[in-house]
């Protein structure tokens, strides 16, 4: 086999493990970041918990999926932030067919509502908020968008300022663009999207809300926001 086929097979052994729905839903529901147990993702995708513990282990072969036990629980997250990246990419592709449909009930629509306001892209923040947050970076010379997202020194120091440690590791970039599905714009992502993104659910700037990836700005974090980024308060609701 040359170089060439087998780069050809390896793709389509990838797209394969995420062409099918439940896999593809287990891999948005984890963009949340967070580590979900087997149970819960079969409650998630609908299925049971016998066949979703099979499409784990197709995934977690496949090195999509990060899998650990603590004692009889099977925990399971997102390999790393390429897999969080390919993901999000892929999904912001078809974005627009799905914003076309109408929500079904209120509560959908209103959960649809709130991931669109703010929500965490795997360790990043997305949505107006991400948008929001990346415009007023990009505003203040602290971030640049013409060859590519990068902090300028002005931004280096305003992080430092601001007390959020940027600990680069491995060969993750420290500002990377990541395209939108909701905005249809790039937000801030990579080293410091995530330490943003860590520092604002620390502090309190924002909660996490629902049981999906929506997060919401708090009285606290509007503040912080206003006063570091000069951020308007009715940008963030």
């Amino acid at each position: 086999m040359t170089e060439r086929d087998a780069e050809a097979s390896g793709l389509a052994r990838l797209a394969g493990l995420i062409a099918d729905e439940t896999r593809a839903a287990c891999l948005l529901a984890l963009l949340d970041g967070r580590a979900w147990t087997a149970g819960e993702l079969a409650r998630h995708a609908g299925v049971a918990a016998s066949t979703l513990s099979e499409h784990l282990g197709k995934l977690v072969a496949g090195g999509l999926l990060a899998e650990e036990r603590q004692g009889r629980h099977r925990y399971v997250r997102l390999a790393d932030d390429r897999v969080a990246q390919l993901v999000e990419d892929l999904a912001a592709q078809v974005a627009p067919e799905a914003a076309a449909r109408r929500p079904r009930t209120l509560r959908a629509s209103s959960a649809g509502s709130a991931m669109a306001r703010g929500r965490t892209c795997y360790d990043h923040l997305a949505g107006r908020l991400g948008i929001a947050v990346t415009d007023a970076l990009t505003g203040r010379g602290l971030l640049r968008q013409d060859t590519g997202f990068a902090l300028t020194d002005a931004g280096l120091g305003w992080f430092e300022a601001t007390g959020i440690p940027l600990r680069p590791t491995g060969r993750r970039p420290l500002a990377r663009a990541c395209l939108d599905w909701t905005e249809r714009r790039p937000h801030l992502a990579g080293v410091a999207g995530a330490a943003l993104c860590r520092h604002a659910l620390d502090t309190g700037w924002c909660v996490r809300i629902g049981s999906e990836r929506a997060v919401k700005v708090t009285p606290a974090g509007e503040r912080a926001l206003s006063e570091l980024l000069g951020i308007r308060a009715a940008a963030l609701r």
